[in-house]
């Protein structure tokens, strides 16, 4: 499986709303619900605004456009930033899935998308590495993007039976499609693993400790993957990720032995084992060390959580 699948894997994104936003005049709102989720929109008519706070200005999205807010983090969308953005939690109802809501009299702009809910006791890490805002252009030749977005918003205006888990199935390829199309443009400024696999040599390396995580990789057979030498990868490593290559590789492996915790009957032994560590006991200690509490702990607190 390749890296950005293994972490989606990960996250168990849910289509949790999947619905239509038509909106009129001047208005503003805060996205306040974003914590521990994803949502990806379509603009399929008219343009606006988003603000977030780790963004240095505004951003416009105009009719064409889809862009994904990963993180977590507040963002207003507005027709006017000038306008006083009021909370979305107080003023849109949060559970009409399968609908188009209609704003402030509706007729000027015109979103469709979704909310996911993700899973995973590493979801809110996860989630903090990806940039604030990802946003592509669905013209020119991302017909796969387009076909999924027009397809979800027929099923949503036709309200066939079966429509909300049909435009629910979409939204999935809405979202990967996005986020594949990200990685495929240009170069970002930003740092984390996301960005990183758009960079083909640090992108090799990624791969390869996602395809084998139990490898006793080394420095130099990781920079051997991505053709460079160790000092200039474990520069451009760090640059472009935020850490250490091996410290993203214990933290990746520490990501699976959690999975693998929660929801598997195996020992921690053979978990130590699969994710490439030769004892129980330095399995422990570095994911005690990663992780903050012992893998048996760890599980217990998963398996009831306060």
């Amino acid at each position: 499986m390749d890296p950005l699948s293994e972490v989606l894997a990960l996250l168990k994104p849910r289509s949790y709303i999947t619905a239509g936003f038509d909106a009129g005049g001047g208005w503003a709102l805060t996205l306040d619900d974003l914590a521990g989720r994803i949502k990806c929109y379509a603009v399929l008519k008219g343009s606006c605004w988003l603000s977030l706070e780790d963004l240095e200005a505004p951003v416009r999205v105009h009719e064409g456009d889809c862009f994904v807010l990963p993180s977590g983090r507040s963002v207003v969308i507005a027709s006017d930033l000038t306008v006083e953005p009021k909370r979305a939690s107080e003023v849109l109802d949060p559970n009409r899935s399968g609908e188009v809501v209609t704003y402030n009299g509706g007729g000027d702009v015109f979103l469709v998308g979704s909310r996911f809910e993700v899973d995973g006791r590493h979801a809110e890490s996860l989630l903090r590495t990806l940039p604030p805002l990802i946003k592509v252009e669905t013209s020119g030749d991302q017909a796969r993007l387009r076909w999924s977005i027009e397809l979800m918003m027929e099923e949503l205006r036709e309200a066939r039976p079966g429509a909300a888990l049909v435009a629910q199935h979409l939204s999935h390829m809405m979202l990967v499609q996005a986020l594949r199309l990200h990685l495929s443009g240009p170069p970002q400024a930003t740092a984390g693993w996301f960005v990183a696999l758009a960079e083909p040599r640090i992108g090799e390396a990624i791969a390869a400790m996602h395809r084998d995580p139990a490898y006793p990789w080394t420095l130099p057979d990781l920079a051997r993957e991505a053709g460079m030498s160790r000092s200039a990868f474990s520069q451009r490593f760090r640059d472009r990720v935020g850490e250490t290559p091996m410290g993203y590789l214990t933290r990746w492996r520490m990501m699976l032995a959690g999975e693998r915790l929660i929801h598997s009957r195996d020992t921690i032994s053979d978990i130590a084992a699969a994710i490439g560590y030769t004892s129980e006991h330095a399995f422990s200690t570095a994911f005690r060390r990663t992780v903050g509490c012992s893998p048996r702990q760890y599980a217990r607190e998963s398996a009831h959580p306060t």
